[in-house]
């Protein structure tokens, strides 16, 4: 059994806490994800599914980088790639500088590197003299993006991963990424807030639209 609660039982405190419980295989993920649902816990609690209202999305199309930002990317010392080291990508967003680790726990990892191994998560990696100095990952469904986590050790470089996917959205027609819940980071970048009811509205006319074509995208990533 698959299903979840429909996301207006998710409670109002903590925001979007829907169901406890399932396991994190690739079927109960996607369906999750289909329904505006995403998983979020640590190694002490038991696995908890949010739908968070409101939720934090970004419009690709209206996407805008900051003066500063847009003189980095004008600069291009970087290298970009998709899909080259998804594992190097989701272990960085796993353990902080200081080496403590977040949500993203071992059962976690494991869950969305199988994702990425059917194909349904990808990500997007930013490289300075061939080392790995920021990214992001999320799960492609349709010509939606759903994003997940992101990192950086050098200066713009998950900004520069984040106005790459920015790019890659829009040239797929993506109407949206899913940011989850704001923070920030993203709000900087230009994501906003939006009724959970208009965002679960959005997912159905899209999820079964043409994917990103993501194995291309790995030999021209800056399209």
């Amino acid at each position: 059994e698959l299903s979840f609660p429909d996301v207006d039982e998710a409670v109002e405190e903590p925001n979007g806490l829907l169901a406890a419980g399932g396991d994190l295989s690739t079927a109960r993920l996607v369906e999750a994800y289909r329904n505006g649902i995403f998983p979020w816990y640590d190694d002490e609690q038991p696995l908890l599914w949010w739908s968070p209202n409101p939720r934090c999305v970004i419009y690709p199309d209206k996407f805008k980088p900051s003066r500063s930002l847009a003189k980095r990317l004008k600069k291009n010392d970087y290298t970009l790639k998709v899909d080259h080291d998804f594992a190097a990508v989701i272990d960085a967003c796993r353990f902080r500088h200081d080496d403590s680790s977040t949500w993203i726990t071992e059962e976690m990892t494991a869950a969305y590197v199988e994702l990425h191994r059917q194909g349904i998560a990808h990500s997007i990696e930013c490289y300075i003299d061939n080392q790995l100095v920021g990214g992001l990952y999320g799960l492609s469904i349709g010509n939606l993006f759903f994003g997940e986590s992101m990192f950086h050790r050098a200066t713009d470089a998950s900004k520069i991963a984040f106005a790459h996917l920015m790019e890659i959205a829009r040239a797929n027609q993506c109407p949206l990424v899913d940011c989850q819940i704001a923070n920030p980071h993203l709000l900087s970048l230009g994501a906003v807030e939006i009724p959970r009811e208009e965002f679960i509205s959005l997912i159905p006319s899209h999820i079964d639209d043409t994917p990103f074509p993501w194995a291309d995208l790995t030999t021209n990533p800056t399209l």
